[in-house]
């Protein structure tokens, strides 16, 4: 029988009259005759309230007890929406993320899938049940809990539909698909028909938060065609994640994505010399701390400046190991700012396409917003700045390339 996996967010289930609502959607679905697995994340916004509750026992909670802790609301949803179904009628079983066979790292709180054994799956299948899995979850090699991330749901999700050979992997959200922009911030944004993994990576990768980067990176490497879409409007198509194949797209900015807790590290007075590089940032990488965009000054009389941006929750961890560094590198101070954030602007062709980064800069100008630093890539342009800006950053490039328009 076709299969499918949808995966429906936290606001999809955020109450019981919204969990019944999805139980019919699961239960009509399995009535065409569809294997259903439905991966679901917690209610509402279950996993900010369990992290308060962790912080109000222990200022350092043990990551390994607050993965045990935060898989419990995914578990919570899962368990519900199996009972609704039972009560429509419909055969299902919840599963943790555990007994779903999701076997992962043991990096707490950021863990990876490393394989996903299906026999539980495929046995639940075969006898003609719904399969309710828990996301964002998994279990390492010693059967401890690990949890994946903020968005680790959208991978769960991902992750199955390609371990079951699905024919369908649908994300379901609290709006009609991708956006050219955030539309809680930019009215004018309109829902994509559909976007390049690619193009869909570098969103979500700088601020997009309908889609979880690692389940792009899943879809793209697998080439599972994802379709994002709306739990409440069933009439939305959504936009269909897939395989770029338009060979030279008409408008080449697709979208924009931004981001609101970005913070700045400065290592001044560096020495100019091969290694020091790698001695400021493989502890960082050691301690499991992204990087995004770095800088490198010019060097005068044999000294540079060395500036990169993390994530505003590990600024303080970043801090303090290159402050460890410092005196190994004969560096002269080192420097921060939490009070950034980055507006992007995504689509193919960018980096060979003239015009794009001289209107991006001219209109931020034009709006007053000092751009601190810049990256790149082939379909990516970046600009930090002020996170009170960003909001204006985001509206006035939307207008600037007109994306309120259709393709």
């Amino acid at each position: 029988m076709p299969r499918v996996v949808q995966k429906y967010g936290g606001s999809s289930v955020a109450d019981a009259a919204r969990i019944r609502h999805v139980a019919k959607r699961v239960a009509a679905r399995a009535e065409r005759g569809d294997d259903v697995v439905a991966v679901v994340s917690a209610m509402g916004d279950t996993t900010d309230e369990l992290i308060a509750l962790a912080q109000g026992v222990t200022e350092q909670p043990q990551p390994r007890e607050m993965d045990v802790l935060l898989s419990t609301g995914e578990v919570v949803s899962s368990t519900l929406l199996s009972m609704a179904l039972h009560d429509l009628g419909r055969s299902a079983v919840s599963l943790s993320g555990a007994q779903a066979g999701i076997r992962t790292d043991a990096v707490y709180g950021r863990a990876r899938i490393a394989a996903i054994d299906t026999t539980r799956l495929e046995r639940e299948l075969a006898a003609q049940r719904v399969v309710i899995v828990a996301g964002f979850q998994g279990a390492s090699a010693d059967f401890d809990v690990t949890t994946l991330g903020r968005g680790g749901s959208d991978t769960t999700a991902v992750a199955l539909a390609v371990a079951l050979d699905a024919g369908d992997c649908e994300i379901y959200t609290d709006v009609a698909g991708v956006y050219t922009a955030d539309p809680r911030i930019c009215p004018r944004a309109r829902p994509l028909h559909d976007i390049s993994y690619d193009e869909m990576l570098e969103l979500a990768s700088t601020g997009a938060r309908v889609m979880h980067s690692r389940a792009v990176e899943v879809g793209a490497l697998y080439d599972m065609e994802i379709r994002v879409a709306s739990s409440f409007d069933e009439s939305a198509p959504g936009t269909l994640i897939h395989r770029e194949t338009t060979m030279e797209q008409a408008s080449k900015v697709r979208g924009i994505a931004h981001q609101n807790r970005i913070a700045k590290v400065t290592v001044r007075g560096v020495p100019d010399r091969p290694g020091i590089a790698a001695r400021v940032f493989e502890p960082l990488a050691d301690a499991n701390i992204s990087i995004d965009t770095i800088v490198q000054n010019a060097s005068v009389e044999e000294l540079t400046d060395l500036t990169f941006t993390v994530d505003r929750a590990d600024l303080e961890g970043a801090v303090r190991l290159v402050e460890g560094t410092m005196l190994e590198m004969g560096a002269r101070e080192v420097v921060s700012d939490a009070d950034l954030g980055s507006v992007s602007i995504v689509g193919g062709g960018l980096a060979t396409s003239p015009g794009y980064a001289a209107l991006m800069f001219r209109t931020l100008y034009k709006h007053e917003i000092n751009i601190e630093l810049i990256s790149t890539s082939e379909i990516r342009i970046s600009c930090i700045v002020r996170a009170a800006q960003v909001t204006d950053a985001v509206r006035a490039l939307h207008d600037a390339f007109e994306l309120d328009r259709e393709d």
